[in-house]
């Protein structure tokens, strides 16, 4: 149940928080002063896209507040609209999306607008509204689609053309040969040939480079003999003994860089055999990637990208090879899925077909106490499975013929068919919001509406916009919105209306005016006679 309501710079509604109670609540007030937008305020808590034109002028954004109970738990709604940039939803204070909050608003309020009657006209909606009554859960048939589906994907990535798979596998053993030829293994092979290329093609600078270097550190008088003879000047003399300390370590590090360079340089091989097959190789290596390197953005492949093509290439020529097998696979496994769908629709149009007399039994009956007692409902499922041509008829009148609603029924007789409908399908929902639903309804039909919404609130919360006296008369509380303009701003505001207040405005529903004293007679009669109480 809404308990509160709180909204907030939406439309012209400057500020209005409502505490709402169980039963019928009728929501009243003329044209274009606001009521609608407190419908719209419930329609943001349940989901519905979010206008930035809702926020009033001069605002930044409008918020709406709910507050529900369900059983014996309190959940608090928000959505806020900004006048730039995406709305915002929470549930119980914390961020949420849209879908989020719709997903738990479903369960708290179900809404129908002002039109959803003309939601009979439709085949698909009259399909819903029969699965809705009978609970016809269509989940195993989507998965049995959705299973046929995937086969057939997996059907058209084998190929169909003989003949192209024929060519696509030549293709493949032809790459396939020459990557196993290559006996590629290692995806740094090019780097580790890229290094030794450069040690063989300058084998000789090498040499020489090395043959300098021992010079310089091992020739009389060179680096070697200057580091010992500063060493022996300071040994022994303490104010220098960490700086000969240094110089002894230094020495030994010059012998072993200098024993390093020379076998190094001893293994510096001149082998012009060995540079022509890295080169070779490097150049095979540089034309793999060219054509089976995968590019990424920079348009540079690698090594790794030829293995990966290797591995893909041989899936993919196993899956061309074994094609007549894999097909016949997936031929067995979509002629099982095609019997469980059928299987499935089979079920679907038995549960259609056994619903559909109790909704239009249970549409009929509702009929009656909306004053179209003469009127009957039938529900026809088509004969093919899985029974999608549902129809809703009407008869409005004794022996006249079940027709489609479209055809049938007039406009009052289309809303009062499509709230019955409603009433059917709402049974189990806590919190029902009607929006001008008695459109097109006047006299005794609106009398009936007004009686049937009554009843319905005795049970649950029920909230309807509405024109009509005969309607509001029958709620146990009533909200006036009224529109005040001050300052060359326009505003509106929503209040419960008790006593004479609530009088008042139902003499200007009836009559238009409120200083007439014979329709506040007539007013206060109305409420009395549909309150139950005799009348003053």
């Amino acid at each position: 149940m809404l308990v509160e309501l709180a909204v907030s710079d939406l439309g012209v509604i400057d500020r209005s928080r409502l505490v709402l109670g169980p039963g019928l609540t009728a929501l009243t007030g003329e044209t274009g002063a606001g009521k609608t937008l407190l419908v719209e305020a419930i329609s943001l808590l349940l989901g519905a896209r979010a206008d930035a034109d809702l926020v009033r002028p001069g605002a930044q954004e409008a918020v709406v507040e709910g507050r529900f109970l369900d059983g014996d738990d309190e959940v608090v709604l928000t959505r806020v609209v900004p006048r730039d940039g995406r709305s915002r939803a929470y549930v119980d204070g914390r961020m949420a999306t849209a879908t989020a909050l719709a997903e738990r608003g479903a369960g708290l309020v179900d809404l129908l607008g002002q039109h959803a009657h003309h939601a009979l006209l439709s085949t698909p909606a009259q399909r819903r509204a029969l699965d809705r009554a009978a609970g016809v859960d269509l989940g195993p048939l989507q998965e049995a689609r959705d299973r046929v589906s995937d086969v057939d994907r997996r059907l058209g990535a084998l190929g169909g053309d003989a003949g192209a798979r024929a060519r696509e596998a030549d293709l493949l053993r032809y790459q396939l040969a020459e990557l196993e030829a290559a006996a590629l293994e290692d995806p740094d092979e090019d780097r580790a040939l890229d290094a030794e290329e450069d040690v063989l093609a300058d084998a000789t600078a090498h040499r020489e480079a090395a043959a300098a270097a021992l010079e310089a550190l091992g020739s009389e008088g060179a680096g070697r003999d200057a580091l010992a003879s500063a060493r022996a000047a300071l040994a022994g003399r303490a104010p220098f003994a960490e700086a000969a300390d240094r110089l002894t370590a230094l020495v030994a590090e010059l012998d072993d860089v200098a024993g390093e360079v020379r076998a190094a340089a001893e293994a510096v091989v001149d082998d012009p055999e060995r540079l022509d097959a890295v080169r070779r190789r490097r150049q095979l290596l540089v034309d793999l990637v060219r054509k089976y390197g995968t590019a990424p953005a920079d348009g540079a492949g690698t090594l790794a990208d030829v293995l990966s093509y290797a591995v893909e290439a041989r899936t993919r020529l196993d899956d061309l090879e074994s094609h007549d097998a894999r097909a016949a696979a997936l031929d067995a496994e979509r002629a099982a899925a095609l019997e469980q769908v059928a299987a499935a629709e089979a079920a679907v149009g038995r549960a259609r077909r056994a619903a559909a007399p109790a909704l239009a039994d249970a549409v009929t009956g509702h009929l009656r106490e909306l004053a179209l007692g003469g009127a009957r409902v039938e529900v026809t499922v088509g004969d093919e499975d899985p029974g999608d041509d549902v129809a809703i008829l009407l008869a409005p009148n004794p022996g006249a013929p079940a027709l489609p609603v479209a055809k049938a029924a007039s406009g009052g007789e289309l809303a009062r068919t499509g709230l019955a409908l409603r009433l059917v399908l709402t049974a189990d929902q806590p919190t029902l919001v009607f929006d001008e639903v008695d459109a097109g309804i006047g006299g005794e039909a609106a009398v009936a509406v007004g009686r049937a919404l009554g009843a319905l609130g005795r049970d649950r919360q029920v909230l309807v916009v509405t024109h009509l006296a005969q309607v509001a008369a029958f709620a146990r509380a009533q909200v006036g919105v009224t529109k005040q303009t001050a300052g060359g701003a326009t505003t509106s505001e929503a209040a419960v209306l008790d006593g004479e207040d609530r009088v008042r405005e139902l003499s200007r529903m009836l009559s238009g005016r409120t200083d007439s004293a014979r329709a506040r007679a007539h007013a206060a009669e109305l409420l009395a006679e549909a309150q139950g109480q005799p009348a003053r």
